[in-house]
């Protein structure tokens, strides 16, 4: 590839006869066999690309919307020094800092440089081709070779609701699960401790106390090893934005929230994703590597703009974890499709399972609802058709309670906490 200097070399002649106007067209012709002459021993004489090794290095895995750092090592394998430039071929939605660099390299040294990446989206983004040109002494010309370095970057959902998650783990931990303990509820026995005021009195054990100069109560906890299976939808109603983000990646942050407290607490949690036919299924476990497999099974969906198959994915889900769980479904509340789809295909799972219906309620339509001033017919009609808006929303969420399943509908960002929460009360009041 010729350079700015080639075209500098060229130019300068063209108008030297420019004006002096040779009349001997040998002039011409010398000097133009001179410049190609130069061009081709400057070729010849820059190394080739291909002593030039690049390594790429990346963290194997980042969340989405998390800064990580992207680096290039390379290496001078051409035994002379050489003026190199390295351009790879990065996904734009990686945002990177930069993904080129020019620099001089000596014999058998090596030059590093990096980057910094901020993922738009999670999926799998495969790397392949850097450009490695080496450039000859003259500066004239320079040599080109494009190979494939593989590697690919795996970008998890985002969880936003961690540390609000490490939180409600962290009393369970400290105080034996006391945080979903109630009186009268629990049905596994935890310890004998001495009676204090407010105490069941039924909860005296008679054959203790008479041993001790002191009342003894039985204290008992919640169940462990019960099940729950998150049903995450991610049909055409789950592809809107929701205070800056799809209506997906807030439920995906309610799964991993749910994952990671249910494992903690000592039940088993499983996942099935769908929307117009079952995309994957995480068996139910309480193992430390659930975690993980519940992101991996999520971080690949990309969002299908078809109806949900909510008496396929419901059906599904009935034969695979048949014992009895708590049914979280993740999905939107629009009443048409709730009565026209989601109501038919419930008792599938109410029959036999306590179902937990989780959405996202979006803040600027009930902002526009309650807004008590309009400046304009656009704004009132906007105000309207949010009240409209939100009245659809009320009479599909009483139709699912009326078919026994507890509905969620949180603002973005809470909906992870507000289905924990949820989970956690029916749990202490042994409802699982």
């Amino acid at each position: 590839m010729p350079t700015g200097w080639a075209a500098l070399v060229i130019v300068l002649p063209a108008l030297a006869f420019a004006i002096i106007r040779p009349t001997d067209w040998w002039v011409v012709a010398l000097v133009l066999g001179a410049i190609v002459l130069l061009a081709v021993g400057d070729f010849f004489a820059a190394p080739h690309p291909r002593g030039i090794e690049v390594v790429r290095e990346f963290p194997a895995s980042l969340t989405l919307g998390e800064r990580g750092e992207l680096g290039w090592l390379v290496q001078n394998r051409a035994g002379r020094a050489v003026r190199v430039s390295v351009a790879d071929a990065l996904w734009p939605s990686l945002q990177a800092s930069r993904r080129f660099s020019e620099f001089a390299l000596a014999a058998d040294r090596q030059h590093r440089f990096g980057a910094t990446i901020e993922p738009l989206r999670r999926g799998r983004f495969p790397f392949g081709a850097v450009t490695i040109r080496t450039l000859g002494p003259l500066r004239m010309v320079r040599r080109q070779q494009t190979r494939t370095v593989s590697g690919s970057l795996a970008v998890l959902p985002a969880y936003p609701s961690r540390d609000a998650m490490l939180t409600r783990m962290r009393i369970p931990l400290e105080t034996g699960i006391r945080s979903v303990r109630t009186r009268g509820t629990g049905t596994d026995f935890d310890q004998l401790r001495e009676y204090r005021p407010g105490d069941d009195i039924r909860r005296v054990d008679w054959a203790a106390t008479a041993r001790q100069p002191k009342a003894i109560v039985r204290e008992y906890r919640a169940e462990r090893n019960q099940h729950v299976v998150a049903l995450l939808d991610n049909g055409r109603v789950m592809a809107g934005t929701v205070g800056g983000a799809p209506r997906v990646e807030h439920a995906m942050d309610a799964v991993l929230g749910l994952t990671q407290v249910a494992t903690r607490i000592g039940d088993n949690i499983g996942l099935l994703t769908f929307d117009n036919q079952v995309r994957g299924i995480v068996p139910a476990s309480n193992g430390k590597a659930q975690f993980g497999r519940v992101t991996e099974a999520m971080y690949l969906l990309d969002t299908q703009y078809d109806e949900s198959a909510y008496r396929t994915a419901f059906t599904t889900a009935a034969a695979r974890f048949r014992r009895r769980s708590l049914f979280v479904v993740f999905t939107d509340l629009v009443e048409s499709i709730v009565v026209d789809s989601l109501l038919p295909a419930l008792p599938t799972l109410t029959r036999t399972h306590l179902v937990l219906i989780a959405a996202v309620r979006d803040p600027d339509v009930s902002d526009w609802a309650s807004a008590t001033r309009h400046d304009g017919v656009d704004e009132s009609f906007r105000s309207a058709a949010a009240v409209a808006s939100l009245n659809s929303r009320e009479r599909a969420i009483a139709k699912l309670s009326a078919t026994g399943a507890i509905v969620v509908d949180s603002r973005p960002g809470d909906l992870a906490t507000d289905v924990v929460d949820r989970y956690l009360e029916l749990k202490a009041r042994g409802r699982l």
